[in-house]
């Protein structure tokens, strides 16, 4: 057995003022209660074919009422009141492209090392291993490993100045030497 449309209707009107003194007890505030009555009746309408004609309509409002209540005060438990915008101004992050980029000129600096060098620099200022751990993992003389990882430094250092000189000029080439630069 289905009701008609306009039955619903009017059966639904007739709650209006129940629904809205439920809604009122609530949220105690009548702006609130009347958006909570709105949403109910947005809903209601929105699945009144769900409603099974016979059974307790006013229960079935006043059961969204209150699930459509609760959910909202959920929401708002998770938001912060901010109308000034102090709180959002106080989420800032500090800027990661920085550290990226340096980190990828790093990389690419790192990668033009030779393999020996790149390998002892790695073990010792990366992994932290001693040198005397880093020359049994290599296999070499505790002189090479301390050779390898001054080398390997030395040659790091001079291409990471190189890059962030080039990038000073434009990136167009060799960084003129001071006293090339002189001459130029």
């Amino acid at each position: 057995m289905t009701l008609s449309t306009d039955s619903w209707r009017d059966d639904v009107v007739a709650l209006i003022p129940a629904l809205r003194a439920f809604a009122w007890s609530l949220s105690h505030n009548a702006s609130d209660a009347d958006d909570l009555v709105q949403e109910t009746l947005i809903r209601a309408w929105s699945h009144r074919e769900g409603f099974e004609a016979g059974t307790n309509l006013r229960a079935w409002l006043f059961t969204i009422l209150r699930n459509t209540y609760y959910t909202a005060v959920v929401r708002r438990r998770r938001e912060v009141r901010d109308e000034t915008g102090k709180y959002a101004a106080s989420l800032t992050a500090a800027a990661s492209q920085d550290w990226s980029v340096a980190l990828h000129a790093m990389q690419a600096a790192l990668m033009q090392l030779p393999y020996e060098h790149r390998e002892a620099l790695i073990l010792i200022g990366g992994a932290g291993l001693t040198y005397e751990e880093a020359a049994e993992i290599c296999g070499c003389a505790l002189g090479t490993i301390k050779s390898r990882v001054n080398r390997a430094r030395a040659r790091l250092l001079k291409l990471m100045d190189a890059d962030q000189a080039s990038d000073a000029f434009g990136g167009d080439g060799p960084v003129p030497s001071s006293s090339q630069a002189a001459i130029d």
